[in-house]
């Protein structure tokens, strides 16, 4: 069953140790590796642009996170960037495994959208505004004030619409979620967030904010953050699985997709630990599901998704 993960954070481990490797990696402090994608039956891996507080706010971490994608992943034979559909196409055709670069927050563009439209000649092609902070565009969901975007903010939405940049909220306070969903013309993504009625996480959606989404054919990235799935000592798969069947229950059927973190945390969803495991997710998703409602949860929504929506 071919797998779509719309977000790691490998870059930025990349980027804070020049010792590591994203192939051939024997240290175990990667999640997310090129023998592990290959093995995982990968078609498409989003890797992250984030920047750690220490050295946010300058574009400089933006484009040595970059050149790490270009050095170490992109680096591997098999290996493709993937910036339109067409490259998705070509993944699909040939086997190989598709790189899409997003960014998460935009503190290091500095207001500019000049260097948002650089961001995309350098093959961008989805972006959060925010981490859990405020910033020059927006709040992010852990702001005490709780604001939506700011004139930057929705000058940055609209020249996202222009050149086909994908918008992620998942980092977004509830205002600025609104704020986003109201001003963008296009479908909205939420790269790895859970439901928050299952887990009142605030980094978690509300009901409404997942029928906003599916009203907008967007896309919801199912995330194994063990404090997003569940509040017990003890988080396991099949609470995973409670949150996709909550959504589905909402009409999201076709809007989920895997937003897994890995390499953002330290802790794991009992059995999730990296992509070698997601065989653990598909078993227990069978046991309620059908084979291509499954397949779909991995791969087959983000798919049809991306093809209709990337440049």
């Amino acid at each position: 069953m071919k797998v779509v993960d719309f977000h790691c954070d490998v870059l930025c481990k990349l980027l804070e140790d020049e010792q590591l490797t994203f192939r051939g990696n024997k240290s175990g402090a990667l999640d997310v590796t090129y023998e592990r994608l290959q093995a995982a039956d990968t078609v498409l891996q989003t890797f992250a642009i984030y920047i750690p507080r220490a050295l946010n706010g300058r574009l400089e971490p933006i484009l040595e996170s970059i050149d790490r994608f270009h050095e170490h992943v992109l680096a591997c034979e098999n290996m493709l960037w993937v910036r339109s559909a067409r490259d998705l196409e070509t993944c699909l055709a040939t086997g190989k495994i598709g790189a899409l670069l997003s960014l998460e927050g935009v503190d290091g563009l500095q207001g500019k959208m000049s260097m948002l439209r650089t961001m995309h000649k350098l093959g961008v092609r989805a972006a959060g505004m925010t981490w859990n902070n405020a910033n020059w565009a927006a709040d992010g969901v852990m702001e005490p004030r709780g604001g939506g975007l700011t004139g930057l903010g929705r000058e940055f939405v609209d020249e996202c619409d222009k050149w086909g940049i994908l918008l992620d909220v998942s980092h977004l306070s509830e205002q600025a979620f609104w704020d986003t969903a109201e001003r963008t013309a296009r479908p909205i993504i939420a790269s790895h967030s859970n439901a928050k009625r299952i887990c009142n996480h605030p980094r978690n959606l509300s009901d409404e904010q997942i029928k906003r989404i599916i009203e907008k054919d967007g896309m919801i990235g199912i995330t194994f953050v063990p404090y997003f799935v569940g509040q017990a000592e003890r988080v396991t798969v099949d609470d995973v699985v409670r949150h996709i069947e909550h959504m589905c229950e909402l009409g999201a059927e076709r809007s989920i997709m895997l937003g897994s973190d890995f390499d953002g945390i330290d802790v794991y969803v009992e059995g999730l630990a990296h992509p070698g495991e997601l065989v653990h997710l598909k078993e227990a998703l069978l046991l309620h599901y059908t084979e291509q409602q499954t397949e779909r949860f991995f791969s087959g929504n983000a798919i049809d998704f991306l093809l209709k929506h990337l440049p």
